[in-house]
């Protein structure tokens, strides 16, 4: 026998996004567009008659949701009345005593697992038992799994779990990869990394469906397949509405502003850049009579993008001659010779000499 899954985790509805470097404006589409996500990975399972759908956490933000959002996810649910939809919880939607799960009647459906201690939901009409347990403090330390053992290996058995597999000091439930390998699972669906990853065999993060900033770079969407006990045949599929995209431009000192714009607008093809975010680094040398003014750059591209912002590490193409004359006889002379004598054909010594100059002529004005 196998089952249809659908893994997915950390949706994070309701964010605030108030760490982030786009605005409030763009902070509320993302929220719309995560919802939006939500109710796509619904409909998916629906229209692909998933069994089970798994969640690994971080539903929802607990701090920032209300008893309207959780209704409405509920609703959802509801809407897939053939598919079970099996929660653990995570550190951002913790199952406390005031926790908004503890709210509402959930559907008949959806089954979360408690807290404390790894326990088991079994599906006999499926064959399956999935493990796993819900988070009831921002921080979990300990290993929870260290007594653990399946008790019936002729089931499909499930790890559902919000935990860090990366960082073995982590403070959000740390857990070792070989140590969950020799429990016998069947699949191990995680949560908590943002990226979405196979760790190894039958052993996934599902990441995101929806990237949150510019730290989660790549595609995202949600694991996708079939389980039995002799085969996993997960795969993923890319869902988010966008994605975060960082490019890193060299500017040269011959470029004019004109220039430099549409440099920026040939990063990527329209389709692209009307529907991702990006993050445009400008490096390299400019011309020292050219201002990079961000503002009037946004401005002039606004049409181009659906959400562009662009930092700055440009260095000035100074007149080096003219400094070293003016300058021979102290620091700043010293420093232009001796970056002469490493050869300033060489492109890093080149870059060096004008970030140099850049801190010594500032701390000059100062003085």
């Amino acid at each position: 026998m196998k089952i249809r899954c659908i893994h997915t985790g950390d949706i994070h509805i309701g964010i605030e996004f108030k760490n982030a470097s786009f605005d409030r404006e763009y902070a509320y589409k993302r929220r719309m567009e995560i919802w939006e996500t939500f109710n796509k990975i619904i409909d998916r399972a629906r229209e692909t008659k998933a069994d089970i759908l798994l969640i690994a956490g971080d539903l929802f933000e607990e701090d920032y949701c209300n008893l309207g959002d959780i209704k409405r996810i509920n609703l959802r649910f509801n809407d897939i009345k053939d598919t079970k939809v099996v929660i653990s919880t995570g550190n951002h939607d913790i199952l406390g005593k005031k926790s908004l799960y503890r709210l509402i009647e959930w559907a008949e459906n959806v089954y979360i697992f408690d807290t404390g201690k790894i326990n088991k939901i079994e599906f006999k009409d499926l064959n399956t038992v999935v493990w796993g347990l819900s988070w009831d403090k921002k921080e979990i330390r300990e290993n929870l799994l260290k007594d653990f053992s399946i008790d019936n290996k002729e089931l499909i058995n499930i790890l559902l779990i919000h935990g860090d597999v990366l960082n073995k000091n982590s403070e959000y439930l740390p857990l070792d990869k070989e140590f969950l390998k020799k429990l016998g699972f069947d699949y191990i669906a995680l949560g908590h990394i943002h990226k979405p990853q196979i760790i190894d065999n039958a052993l996934y993060y599902c990441g995101s469906p929806e990237p949150l900033d510019f730290g989660e770079t790549g595609e995202h969407g949600i694991i996708e397949g079939f389980i039995s006990k002799e085969n996993v045949d997960m795969k993923f599929i890319p869902f988010s509405k966008r994605n975060f995209i960082i490019k890193t431009l060299e500017i040269k000192e011959t470029m004019s502003l004109a220039e430099i714009m549409e440099k920026i607008v040939d990063i990527d093809d329209r389709e692209s850049r009307k529907k991702n975010m990006y993050r445009v680094i400008l490096k390299g040398i400019r011309d020292r009579y050219i201002t990079i003014d961000l503002y009037e750059i946004k401005e002039n591209l606004k049409d181009e993008f659906f959400y562009l912002e662009i930092i700055d590490k440009t260095n000035p193409d100074y007149d080096i001659d003219r400094i070293y004359r003016e300058n021979k006889d102290n620091i700043i002379g010293y420093f232009i010779e001796s970056m002469k004598r490493e050869g300033l054909e060489n492109k890093i010594v080149k870059e060096a000499l004008y970030l140099g100059l850049e801190a010594l002529l500032d701390e000059k004005v100062k003085i």
